[in-house]
């Protein structure tokens, strides 16, 4: 992919300084650190390192470190790499759904005001109506096993607090004697999921209001009073909450490719920056009530800037998160105990995917083709007196 033309750490250093001093009292410290991190991303600031081929004495240029912050555009793609490797071993000769839950936008003042509390809460309501309705009987009767992708984000930065699940179609039977597979076109019907994600939500956030676990500001103060309270979650009870099934993807071949698009995205990638200035910047989004139509948007680079910072999450909190017979604590045998089920069935199986490279490509000296290298760390300071050196010499 090429290197795209504008990047957010663009709009950090044109804007960055004066969005801090507008918004100093209500940014937190883990914003504050993503934006100082995006700044300096690749950049003689976080150091860098060199290769030296150990033949000819080749000496490549300098390679400045990435931040590693989990909200980086630029940041992402070995991180995502490194999970997906770790998770091709774990794919199963099954096809794959994929299911989207959301909630009401009138929920999302209260959502961001109690991330670390409702974002746990979105994750253990959405695994709770997974579990029940793919163990009940009458739909697929089975233990179920999934994965959940937390996205914050609408496409133009607004607060859009969705979870990804990503789950195999079928699982253990209830003994744990044999694999009951799902058809291959439907898993579970949505809307039994959106109803009893619905119930569980709510009944999460009585049980937090309750236990005084949420907290209630600006528009939201008038919750804190119990009645106003019930009355709210009356109302959002009312409404049909947004729970749909994506096409199934098929097999395991594909499955790799497709979490590529959703586990490690942030809110924005700079691919989508179509120009940068002092006061203003224009992206692509696409307008999925207009079926994924693209259109641009333009904001001011202070209002980009405090959209973009919405979507900081808190710090430790996991955006990707295991249930069922695919939890952390068990997800070792149950695999074990899955493949085993599947091979002793006579139906034929969805052929494996082709294995990822995990071994990364070796080096090679442009000069000599040589692959004999050290790598030379670079500190800041050492940058700038190589880069000083080399004005001295041409001058």
């Amino acid at each position: 992919m090429t290197r795209p033309p504008f990047e957010v750490a663009d709009i950090i250093r044109r804007s960055g300084s004066t969005f801090s001093d507008r918004y100093r009292n209500s940014l937190t410290w883990g914003q504050v650190k993503v934006l100082r991190a995006i700044e300096r991303c690749r950049t003689a600031a976080l150091g860098g390192h060199r290769d030296r081929c150990l033949d000819c004495r080749y000496r490549s240029a300098i390679s400045f470190h990435s931040c590693r912050n989990r909200h980086c555009p630029k940041c992402q793609t070995n991180a995502r790499e490194k999970w997906l490797r770790a998770r091709q071993d774990e794919l199963l000769p099954v096809n794959y759904f994929h299911i989207v839950f959301s909630v009401p936008h009138e929920l999302v003042p209260l959502i961001w005001q109690n991330k670390r509390a409702l974002f746990h809460l979105l994750f253990e309501a959405c695994a709770a109506t997974m579990l029940e309705i793919g163990s009940d009987p009458k739909h697929l009767g089975v233990e179920v096993g999934f994965l959940s992708i937390l996205h914050t984000w609408g496409q133009t930065l607004q607060p859009h607090p969705h979870l990804h699940c990503v789950v195999p179609g079928g699982g253990p039977s209830s003994d744990h004697t044999h694999w009951i597979g799902s058809g291959p076109r439907f898993f579970l019907p949505v809307k039994v999921l959106s109803r009893v994600f619905r119930r569980k939500f709510t009944d999460g956030l009585r049980h937090a209001f309750r236990d005084h676990k949420l907290a209630f500001f600006g528009d939201c103060a008038p919750l804190a009073n119990e009645k106003n309270f019930e009355a709210f979650l009356t109302a959002i009870s009312r409404k049909q909450w947004v729970v749909y099934a994506k096409p199934p993807f098929g097999g395991p071949e594909h499955v790799l490719h497709y979490l590529a698009r959703y586990t490690h995205r942030v809110a924005i990638s700079n691919h989508r920056l179509l120009s940068v200035d002092d006061n203003s910047v224009t992206f692509r989004w696409k307008d999925y009530a207009h079926q994924g139509k693209s259109r641009t948007m333009t904001l001011s680079s202070l209002e980009f800037l405090r959209r973009f910072l919405l979507h900081v999450l808190p710090n430790g909190l996991p955006r990707i998160r295991y249930f069922g017979w695919m939890a952390n604590r068990r997800r070792a045998g149950s695999f074990l105990l899955c493949r085993s089920l599947l091979a002793s069935q006579s139906a034929p199986q969805i052929a494996s995917p082709a294995t990822l490279s995990a071994v990364p490509a070796e080096w090679q000296c442009p000069h000599c083709s040589g692959s004999r290298h050290q790598t030379e760390r670079l500190t800041h300071a050492q940058i700038l007196f190589e880069r000083m050196v080399e004005i001295a010499d041409s001058s």
